[in-house]
């Protein structure tokens, strides 16, 4: 029973379906299910049940999990202390935004139980690299949000948020129950310096070019609110300022949070960051 099957069947007892397992370990259907139906072979016993909308733990699979789970933690925290005797018992997370997320909080607890004597430094990136610095060697794991230029890294999608537009409490917008984009072609906009990711850049503009200040932090995006009267989107379900509102709107794709780092990277503890980021932000 090799540990790569049971991070396998791991991820597929999760998400209960095969289909979203494979995408999450980044590796295609079929050869998922091979590595599933071969476990159960060695077993002799089935450890889903299987169904046209998804799967459900059968008992045996149920008792697997927890001791698959037991023993992949047994595992990474050999890898880590094999890599502190080795001298590289340091994890640098860039994250890129809001560092209260509930998901965050949730992941720095589980990943300190983990690996208590892994030295973790963090790296509290402004708004014009949604990378948090992987490219340039600055971090070795991101928290962050997409779409961004991917070349070159993996990234795994952990959560999808509502997006809104933020506001001046006394703005005549702030009245509304929802908006569309097309409401604030009349408006000023913050925006990020040209130098930012495209993709990134193109997204928070809401799809066009825009006018107005130019912001390169959170905090600068809400005072350009609070003192020019501009607008701009925002991830919905977050505390403002009083004087500010946050309206939805209707036809802006989610905002994706996702964990990322360079790909080809076989560090265990950015293994094992990822697979506990996944599990924190589920919940």
């Amino acid at each position: 029973m090799e540990l790569r099957t049971l991070r396998y069947f791991v991820a597929v007892a999760e998400e209960l379906h095969f289909g979203r397992a494979a995408a999450r370990l980044h590796m295609s259907q079929p050869p998922l299910s091979r590595a599933i139906k071969q476990l159960e072979t060695e077993i002799g016993a089935l450890l889903f049940a299987r169904s046209p909308v998804g799967v459900t733990l059968t008992p045996v699979g149920a008792v697997l999990l927890d001791e698959a789970r037991a023993l992949l933690g047994q595992a990474d925290r050999v890898r880590a202390r094999v890599s502190a005797a080795a001298g590289a018992a340091t994890l640098t997370v860039g994250i890129l935004g809001d560092s209260t997320d509930p998901g965050t909080t949730r992941l720095a607890a589980a990943y300190r139980r983990r690996h208590p004597g892994i030295d973790i430094h963090i790296r509290d990136t402004d708004l014009t690299d949604p990378t948090c610095g992987l490219r340039a060697g600055l971090v070795d794991v991101a928290l962050t949000r997409a779409p961004f230029d991917e070349t070159a890294l993996t990234v795994r999608e952990l959560r999808s948020d509502p997006v809104g537009v933020v506001v001046r409490a006394d703005d005549p917008l702030a009245r509304h129950d929802r908006l569309r984009l097309a409401g604030l072609d009349d408006r000023r906009w913050f925006r990020f310096p040209q130098d930012t990711d495209p993709l990134w850049r193109s997204y928070w503009n809401g799809g066009r070019p825009r006018e107005g200040p130019v912001v390169r932090v959170v905090q600068e995006c809400l005072q350009a609110v609070l003192w020019n009267g501009t607008v701009g989107l925002a991830p919905l379900g977050h505390d403002l300022p009083a004087q500010l509102a946050a309206v939805p709107l209707t036809d802006m794709p989610p905002s994706r949070v996702v964990v990322a780092w360079n790909e080809g990277d076989t560090n265990p503890l950015i293994r094992s960051f990822t697979d506990m980021a996944t599990t924190a932000y589920h919940r």
